[in-house]
């Protein structure tokens, strides 16, 4: 008996999660993301009438919108259950003019989580295409367009071809460029520490640092000040304890994650790029096969989300958790039995697993390694939410002579509360730091001083979390956007990564300069987020979209033609490689390409003779024992190393060779660095060598 109801959905697999718990009378099927869009060879925007859209079915979607139309019409309704955001929402859209359905129509559901209970109650109250989402995400679409499509092609005429320009990727970019202005005009000032080591009695001696003089914070800006505070200090004479401050201290657990804290925590934590961390995450949330009677289930709750709000039946289902797991002084609220009102979704929740029951140590058979990470990430940091704080007793100790004023903290964990199960990256707290038990009055002894020299740094260049979270701290854009992004300023060659952090290109350089002097609106961080608030306001009713790129429209323009007029061409000059062509003997010079830098023959065309740019690190190919083990770089600007002799020779290693064996087991030594330091260590069995700073 063929299906009654036709369910369309973005992706295979969650087409099949769906499919299972509907049942026999729903056929779900998949559209493969979107089929209508604008026009790839032009700007598809009429700006004559209203700035009117014009879009067309994707190239390569025709056998994808065939099969759509031959299976609506062999059913009795058709419903929409792309997901529940703006671009969903413009699918579900896109796919009701295809078909030819009606907008108005309730054919449009929506959950949060892809579990039976909410897919079920989804269905129970369907609605019409909210077509204020619609136009939110029609006006994203068109904006991006009017700014890639205007200043991309007068960067391929002035600069070169294949580079481009958009919203949010320029404003990025701009922040990664003033970050390198602001480190090359760093200006570093000189300052010193005192560090001191006390004892009471016969008692062990504890840490302590020089505060001031007489009560007041004293600075030392130099050697002459260190000198002028150690003969002051009269090391034959005790120290008095002045001031024993003892206080309770609790410390809150960090709420579940939203899009733009998941991808800032899992590039801390795990070193994730933010486009891996939404490809892990999509594919939690449209299910994972779990085998048996269960079959494939959705992991986690939607995650593309700004909101850190928890329904009220994921609260209940984790305290009674806390309660049998941990106990109930570990949990932040009393076991409550909650239940939804009936079809009702909760939609848009922070991102949790769809079950606290669902540990990651019971789902570590059908997770894979990367996917086992993200999930323990998102599942511990939900749990740990529902917390109770931690309470840790703090005492700060005042220590004088001379009017030389010494200090010293403690603390200690009276209650570990939610830090038994889950520690922010963000923490600085580095756990318990003793003091032996002081009261005012008691004399010390003074064991050892330490002076020492230090020299202000330079901000740090921009991570990848770093940058998402100057992005969403500034209004700039939508977490959704940050991974892609991120992505096409690395696919640009416009930023380059050195240690896990973004170091602009020359070519970002020059790209960023034009754009700042001819569109300065488009780096303008309030602008830009502006335009974020408009998009906003569009989606809660408020404004229309078409005045809202009319406003941004008229102004742009003007630019455009100014800087059509105004830009200068732009003449990447090719370096001298300091070598001759091995095959026509000419001068080789240094090229810019797509993936970076590389040598070619001055003589192209003519000649077409490459070599890419590799560096030598003084060790020989541990396979073939011939060539030299070379730096290279992946398409996706990812260093890797391998052996000069390639083809001949196929040895790769993503981590640096260090030249020398294993004394376990003979296999290559390998060097991998953290923020602990350079550590050695054999990548096919347990020898590691001491972290070296």
């Amino acid at each position: 008996m063929p299906a009654k109801n036709l369910v369309i959905v973005e992706s295979p697999a969650k087409a099949k999660t769906i499919e299972k718990y509907l049942g026999r009378n729903y056929k779900v099927v998949a559209s493969l993301g979107h089929i209508r869009d604008l026009p790839k060879s032009q700007m598809g925007i009429d700006f004559d009438n209203n700035y009117e859209p014009r879009y067309i079915s994707i190239r390569g979607k025709g056998d994808v919108i065939k099969e759509l139309k031959r299976q609506a019409n062999k059913v009795e309704h058709v419903y929409l259950a792309a997901d529940p955001d703006r671009e969903g929402e413009a699918i579900a859209w896109h796919v009701c003019h295809i078909l030819g359905l009606d907008t108005k129509d309730n054919n449009r559901v929506v959950f949060n989580e892809i579990t039976k209970d909410a897919v079920k109650n989804a269905f129970k109250t369907p609605r019409s295409i909210d077509m204020n989402l619609v136009d939110a995400q029609q006006a994203r679409r068109v904006l991006d367009r009017i700014v890639g499509y205007s200043i991309s092609p007068l960067l391929w005429k002035k600069v070169k071809k294949g580079l481009s320009a958009g919203r949010v990727q320029s404003v990025a970019l701009k922040l990664i460029i003033d970050r390198e202005k602001e480190i090359n005009a760093f200006q570093p000032e000189e300052y010193w520490t005192i560090d001191g080591q006390f004892k009471k009695g016969r008692g062990k001696a504890f840490a302590s640092s020089f505060y001031g003089v007489d009560g007041k914070k004293l600075p030392l800006p130099n050697n002459d000040a260190v000198v002028d505070i150690m003969q002051r200090i009269d090391k034959n004479q005790s120290f008095n304890v002045t001031s024993v401050v003892r206080k309770e201290r609790r410390r809150t657990p960090a709420q579940p994650f939203t899009t733009s804290s998941l991808q800032q925590e899992a590039n801390r934590k795990l070193g994730f790029p933010a486009r891996k961390t939404m490809m892990l995450a999509q594919q939690l949330y449209e299910g994972i096969n779990l085998g048996g009677k269960l079959g494939t289930v959705g992991l986690i709750t939607y995650m593309r989300t700004d909101s850190t709000r928890v329904s009220s039946v994921a609260k209940a289902e984790t305290s009674e958790f806390i309660h049998n797991e941990y106990g109930a002084e570990y949990a932040a609220v009393k076991i409550k039995q909650g239940k939804l009102q009936e079809g009702a979704q909760d939609a848009h929740e922070a991102i949790r697993p769809s079950s606290t029951k669902r540990t990651p140590g019971s789902l570590e058979a059908v997770l894979d390694k990367d996917q086992m990470k993200l999930y323990r990430l998102i599942w511990s940091r939900f749990v740990a939410s529902e917390m109770t704080p931690a309470v840790v007793d703090t005492v700060s100790v005042r220590i004088e002579q001379n009017g030389v004023q010494f200090r010293a903290n403690g603390s200690h964990t009276k209650f570990e509360g939610f830090t038994k199960l889950y520690v922010s990256s963000r923490d600085t707290d580095n756990g318990d730091k003793e003091l032996p038990e002081l009261a005012e009055g008691d004399q010390l002894t003074l064991a050892k001083t330490d002076p020492a020299q230090h020299f202000t740094q330079p901000p740090a260049r921009y991570s990848e979390a770093n940058l998402v979270k100057a992005l969403e701290e500034n209004g700039v854009g939508r977490p959704s956007t940050y991974a892609p992004t991120i992505e096409t300023l690395k696919k640009r060659y416009y930023v380059k990564i050195a240690a896990r952090r973004f170091e602009p290109t020359e070519l970002g350089e020059i790209v960023n300069d034009l754009i700042v002097e001819f569109f300065p609106d488009i780096v303008d961080i309030k602008f830009t987020a502006t335009v974020e608030s408009d998009l906003d306001s569009i989606e809660a009713g408020k404004e229309e979209w078409v005045k809202v790129i009319d406003r941004f429209y008229k102004p742009f323009a003007k630019e455009v033609a100014s800087a059509e007029t105004g830009i200068e061409k732009v003449q990447l000059k090719d370096e001298p490689a300091g070598f001759n062509c091995d095959i026509c003997g000419a001068p080789m010079v240094i090229k810019m390409g797509r993936y970076g830098k590389f040598y070619a023959c001055s003589r192209f065309p003519d000649c077409r003779n490459t070599k890419a740019i590799v560096k030598e690190i003084g060790v020989v190919c541990p396979k073939c024992h011939k060539g030299q083990i070379v730096e290279r770089k992946s398409k996706r600007n990812r260093v890797f190393y391998g052996c000069d002799r390639y083809p001949e020779c196929d040895f790769v290693s993503w981590d640096k060779p260090v030249g020398r064996d294993c004394p376990v087991c003979q296999h290559f030594l390998i060097e991998k660095r953290s923020k602990a330091g350079i550590q050695v260590s054999c990548p096919n069995g347990d020898y590691k060598e001491p972290i070296q700073k």
